[in-house]
């Protein structure tokens, strides 16, 4: 081994601390870069595959069939800006029953083939439909259906019936379901289609400003009012990827908060070890060392156990990258999704690459010294550092090894600096990640709208799970009267504000799967119902709906929707954005008034009540119960609470990741007093000559950190809150959903005065182990240090 070689290998072995702490730094920043950077192409590409694959739809637009003959739309072929396109395919939206059940209504295409030169549908199981009496199911339908399993239409003319074909997959999304064109007739009342579907892929539709104007063209070529709505391909596949890109947005904040951190602590682990060792440089340097091999001989000293890091966080993310991606990995049929070579390679070139030059940096000064100042130069600090610091601390009313301790940071500023940058990364990782578990729970609790003291619903599978807005419905409501259980709960005594809900299917034109409509009787503004933006709906004809919704059917605020109830229009107008993910965020809440006309036997099937004052919601409950109970419905004051294993995740990855970057800021503290004790050893043996006892030697060195973690935390509190709130509105576009302010704005000033005393206790935590090393130290070894 060659000399540069034992000088670096007796290094690391030496500063063990330091080691340890460059170590698990990188490994930190790595472990985050890796998976976020997995995540960020594991959620765009099994789609993009899917989508060149199949051909994909770039516009799926819905024509009505009474305003646009067939003709009419294959002439919208030749509009300035289409590549090419399929269709027109006729539809219908169609109520199969399933035994004596009715299932959600389904968007029905009349397709011969599932091939063409747009959206080439990929059969996953069985066959294609053939003849009469057949359907292929989308796999996207939500309807879990087996092969060979018959779907009844008793309303429809002849009562026909279809028998599943096969199970088949449209990268575009572009029907629940898929008959032959001459099936499709039997499908409507009066045997012609509601509808018409084209599928459209454009020269250009990159962007969404591309798709729109592709789509106004395209309005402009059909007949006036023709086109019923469209879908974009770009909102398909914001849907299809927000499960792996909403964890992408925290992940890159911690990984920037470990780099930066692992940059800071390993240039500050590098200059003191220089700093410290300024007399073996010089030997080095009187041996024969050239400053260029003094400089590559501390910066190996760092980047060896950079390297070592590095290794186990590319470990470490990838196994972390593994419950996240498996999901992704059967939506589009990708087996074997993985964490790609070329993101292995990029976190680890870009994190060793800035490794190299933070310690190249610090190591620069050891290199340019000369070697008789090296030599001359003893461990101790210039005599006046810190000399008024410590004037000043023993005129407090403070024991004299606590003033001692105080007054220590002056004496090293660039150290005291450096232990502060740890602390201020520490404080900022505990605070996003507060605030992160804050906003999450505070989602969760936006979708239960728990806002009620009492919950009724009727026994039976219409009352549906989770509260408003839950799956099922009151359509079959047969054991209980609705108006006979609204009598029962206004004649209770401690009765306050109530309201009802009733639950329904539709579909809307231009999108495909049902969506629910929650039609309430009542105020409901008040249960637990967080708005977004505009306002709670007041009358019949208004409704409220999710960020999903408007996202799907490119709809704003104060436009108006057409729902198929019942296979009968409903014309409503969105008067406002509300926070709501159940049923993938197609919902919308309104008035039980603009129903009447087209859901006739819609019944109530849950009440939510508000208690007066004063009430207690136990005996309230049990005498309900005792009324209730002879309708054959009762009451509960439990609570609906969701559960979500993406939450789930997001907390447990956001715990894991703020340990380490907590583990690796009490590192950086550990590593800064231990130099600075090394350094003040023969003080230590004079004061311990003097009779200074361990406990005060552990008080001493214990609070030399307390002012440095206490400007930590003041300043890496705000740094944590600025991070909050500029993921997690990243987070929530990623997921397709605008948060409103109550996610948001979670702090208050009790919790931030806590977490910015936050970083005393991590500075007090890193100082504990040489603070027991100082105290145990033996006043001959220490005199004789020096």
């Amino acid at each position: 081994m060659s000399a540069l070689g034992r000088v670096v290998r007796s290094g690391v072995a030496r500063r063990r601390v330091p080691t340890v702490v460059i170590v698990l730094a990188t490994m930190m920043a790595v472990t985050a870069s890796v998976l976020g950077g997995a995540l960020l192409v594991a959620s765009d590409a099994p789609f993009d595959k899917a989508f060149a694959r199949q051909h994909g739809s770039h516009l799926t637009a819905q024509f009505d069939a009474a305003t646009a003959t067939a003709a009419q739309l294959s002439a919208t072929a030749d509009t300035a800006g289409v590549d090419t396109s399929s269709g027109p395919f006729p539809t219908a939206s169609v109520t199969p029953h399933i035994n004596d059940a009715t299932v959600a209504p389904l968007s029905v295409v009349g397709r011969n083939s599932p091939g063409g030169s747009v959206d080439r549908i990929a059969v996953t199981e069985g066959r294609w439909a053939n003849g009469p009496g057949e359907i292929v199911l989308s796999a996207d339908s939500g309807l879990i259906a087996p092969l060979g399993l018959e779907f009844r239409f008793p309303d429809l003319p002849g009562g026909p019936t279809l028998k599943v074909v096969g199970v088949a997959r449209s990268v575009s999304r572009t029907a629940d379901g898929w008959v032959t064109s001459s099936q499709l007739a039997a499908l409507t009342p009066d045997g012609r289609p509601a509808g018409y579907q084209m599928l459209y892929r454009f020269t250009r539709a990159d962007t969404a400003a591309q798709v729109d104007r592709g789509r106004a063209a395209i309005a402009a070529a059909a007949p006036k009012g023709a086109m019923a709505g469209a879908q974009s391909w770009l909102a398909i596949k914001k849907v299809s990827v927000r499960d792996t890109s909403l964890f992408v947005p925290f992940l890159v904040a911690f990984g920037i908060l470990g780099l930066v951190m692992s940059v800071l602590i390993v240039g500050n682990v590098v200059a003191g070890t220089v700093g410290t060792g300024l007399r073996r440089i010089g030997v080095l340097k009187a041996v024969g060392f050239t400053p260029g091999q003094v400089v590559r001989a501390y910066m190996s000293q760092a980047l060896l156990p950079a390297v070592v890091g590095t290794v186990l966080g590319v470990v470490a993310g990838h196994l972390l990258a593994v419950p996240v991606l498996s999901e992704t990995a059967d939506a589009y049929g990708t087996a074997g999704l993985g964490v790609d070579w070329w993101v292995d390679v990029a976190v680890v070139a870009g994190t060793l690459g800035v490794v190299a030059l933070a310690a190249c940096v610090s190591a620069w000064r050891a290199g340019r010294l000369r070697t008789v100042d090296a030599l001359a130069v003893g461990r101790t600090p210039a005599p006046g550092r810190g000399r008024r610091a410590a004037r000043l601390a023993g005129r407090l009313p403070l024991p004299r090894p606590v003033t001692l301790g105080l007054a220590r940071p002056f004496a090293r500023p660039a150290r005291t600096a450096s232990v502060v940058a740890a602390v201020v990364f520490g404080a900022a990782a505990v605070t996003f990640a507060t605030g992160l578990a804050a906003s999450l729970s505070e989602v969760v609790t936006a979708q239960d709208h728990n806002a009620a003291d009492v919950t009724t619903g009727v026994s039976g599978p219409q009352a549906g799970p989770g509260g408003p807005g839950g799956p099922g419905g009151g359509r079959r409501s047969a054991s209980a009267d609705p108006a006979a259980v609204d009598a029962a709960i206004a004649a209770q005594p401690g009765t306050g504000r109530h309201y009802a809900t009733a639950t329904t299917e539709a579909t809307v034109a231009g999108v495909t799967g049902s969506t629910s409509v929650v039609a309430v009787t009542g105020d409901a503004s008040w249960g637990g119902y967080a708005m977004v933006s505009g306002r709670w709906f007041e009358k019949a004809g208004e409704a409220v709906v999710p960020t999903p919704f408007l996202t799907a059917t490119d709809s704003d605020i104060g436009d108006r929707v057409t729902l198929q109830v019942d296979g009968r229009p409903v014309t409503v107008r969105i008067v406002g954005e509300v926070l709501d993910t159940r049923n993938g965020g197609m919902q919308v809440f309104t008035d039980a008034a603009t129903l009447k006309a087209a859901a006739l036997d819609l019944a109530a099937s849950s009440q939510y009540i508000d208690v007066k004052p004063g009430t207690d919601v136990g005996d309230y409950v049990r005498s309900l119960n005792a009324a209730l109970e002879p309708l054959g419905t009762v009451s509960t004051s439990e609570k609906s609470r969701s559960d979500s294993d993406t939450v789930v995740i997001l907390n447990s990855l956001t715990a894991l990741l703020t340990l380490m970057l907590v583990a690796v800021a009490g590192l950086g503290v550990l590593n800064g007093v231990v130099l600075d004790t090394h350094e003040r050893i023969r003080d230590l043996g004079v004061s311990k000559a003097l009779g200074m006892t361990p406990r005060q030697t552990i008080a001493m060195v214990v609070t030399s950190v307390v002012l440095s973690g206490l400007a930590g935390g003041l300043l890496g509190m705000p740094i944590g809150v600025a991070v909050h709130d500029a993921v997690l509105p990243a987070m929530g576009r990623s997921a397709g959903l605008n948060l409103p302010d109550s996610v948001i704005a979670i702090y208050h000033t009790p919790g931030l005065v806590l977490l910015a005393l936050g970083g005393v206790v991590i500075a007090v935590l890193g100082s504990l182990l040489p603070a027991g090393w100082a105290a145990r130290t033996r006043t001959a070894t220490a005199l004789r240090a020096e």
